[in-house]
């Protein structure tokens, strides 16, 4: 069994790294599809068809909305040890877990459509199975965590 502490601690550490990558890799291409392939954060249209780049953007522009500011809620929620941030954590990394395989996906079945000509897959493979084990990991682990261990102000102000 792993100390409480270590849990903790490795969901956090590598939370707010996937975060910073999200923020990088995503965030910024969710302002035009464009600047991330000029960062090399994105495939060209060329590479992966106009309807593969508008893809990407899809979900490059709700993990702006909605996944990154859901990660970092739930991340510092968690990180003050709060019901409430192992609520958001929980579904920020059910995220975690759905979008690597979502895209894997989409590269495997893309690989002999007309105007797909990634030549490298395996960077997508190395991130995003790492990605996902971890949101698994860290998803398992949360759901281990004794909940009454984690109190926020709310539920701890009692009237005497």
């Amino acid at each position: 069994m792993i100390p409480p502490e270590l849990r903790f601690w490795s969901i956090q550490c590598p939370g707010w790294l996937l975060l910073a990558y999200l923020v990088y890799a995503q965030g910024i291409t969710a302002f035009g599809y464009e600047i991330g392939v000029r960062m090399g954060t994105q495939e060209p249209a060329s590479e992966i068809t106009e309807v593969g780049a508008a893809f990407w953007y899809g979900f490059a522009l709700a993990d702006l909305v909605f996944y990154i500011p859901i990660l970092a809620l739930g991340l510092l929620g968690h990180l003050r040890r709060t019901r409430w941030g192992q609520v958001l954590l929980g579904a920020g990394l059910g995220i975690t877990v759905y979008w690597p395989i979502v895209c894997l996906a989409a590269l495997v079945d893309a690989r002999e459509a007309a105007g797909w000509n990634l030549t490298d897959e395996a960077p997508y493979w190395i991130v995003c199975l790492t990605i996902a084990a971890w949101g698994a990991w860290a998803l398992i682990a949360l759901l281990g965590e004794d909940p009454a261990a984690p109190q926020d102000k709310a539920s701890t102000a009692r009237v005497s």
